[in-house]
């Protein structure tokens, strides 16, 4: 096997480099039009190799839609939209084209088309609720509504795509069961045992041995400062203390620490994640062992009201399928897209990432931050900083590794400039209790940018690297190593700990798939709040 540590010093400037544009959220109601369109907004997008034990063999992908869920979002919750294609995307060759896809199509139903009933004075009604009793299996007779899907694999893109249904390993069944969401703990007492009943075993025509499959409810992941941040970053986003977790004060002078409180999505809001774990062989026949990955989703172009709607048929579509959300590498499309371009990106397929490179070539988010602190922190230190932001322009390292991938370490056969996830599969998971949540700068480089695995803290990673750490010399296997793609001169501030203060960490999750953990409960708050306080595990 070829040794991929050989050139990690160009591996590992890409890694810093290939999310500076942008900063602090993933991509959660990031444009106008997707705002309209909460069931189809793509949140996060999760690809790593399996680190459950006994599992090394297999890719996880996760792909999270409808962002902010209050745990106590009912009475409806948060079905998905059965009128949409919702499709995790594999390029194997470096073409920028998929060449196999997991495409997601749901349905909703009521029980006897009428959901649960009760009889009152005579008459029998339904009930406004989508049950009447506790839950503790699927197909509960306490419940009234239920939602179902299906997966194709699709080979190919285009006219010469080809299409086969996924199917139960266990039933040869095409339809798949989704778990209602957390309703709370009188509806639904036991639900991490409710939800293990959701995880199929499933076979991929054309693939082996069989893959695993989950969709279904889960608490965020994703650790933000989201509503401080977005108040014109309303903290001082510099490491408080000496290190993370160190609580002596030794940082920069009241700067932000690490804690949980700062964090508004874990322990906070749900999501809802559509989970496949697959054979590697599957994903990699055409090319070197490195992929790419990204999710869309897509709807009818054209949406007609109807006047007198139904529990089936609300309103009516039609036309072809229209791309209107798309994830790859996280916080694009949030912070680094200009505001006029979001909707054009959600539509565009990789291929048609060249008209924004202007957008990371020269991100504008460095510039806004040296605006609001480059007053305050001269102040503070005495200094006389001309600018906070680095200047070495165009940021021609960021578009080659950004968009290429990182030869030594994700790029593909072919290189096709693009933005997705790249995963170099053949290196090694790191375990989970081992793994670092700074991912390849910190020496593990199983971690983001090879892929993303849900304990990445891919928010501080890309704040650090959007202010010019690549511009001094970063440790190699802990060797400090002069990268020589810009210099000390072109980023004053490039060695400062910036941080958001929210912290996540691989041991915050589960250990094996689903690997997120179980959603957080709608009732009672007593439960609710106590998730929230858990402290993040260092």
């Amino acid at each position: 096997m070829k040794d991929y540590r050989l050139g990690l010093g160009s591996a590992l400037a890409a890694v810093l480099a290939i999310s500076a544009p942008s900063a602090w959220a993933s991509s959660h109601r990031e444009a106008p039009a997707i705002t309209e369109m909460p069931k189809v907004d793509s949140t996060d997008f999760y690809m790593f190799r399996s680190y459950e034990v006994g599992r090394p063999g297999y890719v996880t992908f996760i792909a999270n839609y409808q962002p902010f869920q209050d745990p106590f979002g009912g009475p409806n919750y948060f079905t998905m939209d059965p009128n949409a294609h919702y499709t995790i995307h594999v390029d194997n060759d470096g073409d920028a084209k998929e060449d196999i896809s997991f495409q997601f199509k749901f349905d909703h139903f009521l029980r006897d088309g009428v959901g649960q009933t009760l009889t009152v004075g005579g008459k029998t009604l339904s009930i406004a609720m989508r049950h009447d009793g506790t839950i503790v299996i699927p197909g509960s007779l306490n419940q009234g509504e239920f939602e179902n899907y299906s997966v194709q694999v699709i080979r190919g893109s285009g006219s010469s795509a080809t299409t086969q249904n996924v199917t139960n390993a266990a039933t040869g069944e095409t339809q798949f069961k989704k778990p209602i969401d957390n309703i709370g703990f009188k509806t639904l007492p036991d639900y991490h045992k409710y939800v293990g009943a959701f995880v199929y075993d499933v076979r991929i025509p054309g693939c082996a041995p069989t893959a695993r499959m989950f969709v279904g409810q889960r608490e965020e992941a994703f650790a933000i400062n989201a509503g401080e941040s977005f108040d014109l970053v309303n903290y001082i986003p510099i490491e408080g203390d000496s290190a993370p977790f160190a609580g002596d004060g030794g940082g920069f002078p009241g700067g932000i620490t690490q804690s949980r409180t700062h964090d508004d999505l874990i322990g906070k809001k749900n999501v809802t994640s559509l989970e496949l774990e697959v054979p590697i062989a599957c994903l990699t026949r055409a090319g070197n062992g490195v992929i790419g990955g990204w999710q869309t989703a897509s709807l009818s172009q054209a949406k007609l009201l109807s006047p007198n709607p139904t529990y089936r048929q609300p309103y009516v579509e039609s036309g072809a399928y229209v791309q209107v959300s798309r994830l790859g590498m996280p916080l694009v499309n949030e912070l680094v897209i200009g505001l006029p371009f979001k909707d054009l990106f959600n539509a565009t397929p990789p291929t048609g990432d060249a008209p924004l490179a202007d957008f990371v070539t020269n991100p504008t988010f460095p510039a806004i931050l040296d605006i609001l602190f480059r007053g305050p922190v001269n102040a503070t230190l005495g200094t006389s900083f001309p600018t906070l932001a680095p200047t070495n322009f165009p940021r021609a390292d960021l578009v080659a590794t950004f968009l290429t991938g990182i030869k030594t370490l994700n790029q593909q056969k072919t290189v096709t400039p693009s933005e997705m996830t790249r995963l170099n599969t053949a290196i090694t998971p790191t375990p989970q209790a081992n793994q670092k949540s700074y991912g390849v700068v910190a020496d593990d480089l199983a971690g983001f940018p090879n892929g993303r695995r849900p304990g990445d803290d891919v928010a501080d990673i890309e704040l650090r690297v959007l202010m010019g750490r690549l511009c001094y010399p970063v440790p190699i296997n802990g060797t400090p190593t002069d990268l020589g793609l810009c210099k000390p001169a072109d980023a004053n501030t490039g060695q400062v700990a910036y941080t958001d203060g929210a912290p996540v960490s691989a041991r915050d999750l589960q250990p094996g798939f689903p690997y997120l953990n179980d959603p957080i409960p709608g009732s009672p708050l007593t439960a609710r709040a106590a998730i929230a306080a858990e402290p993040a595990k260092p």
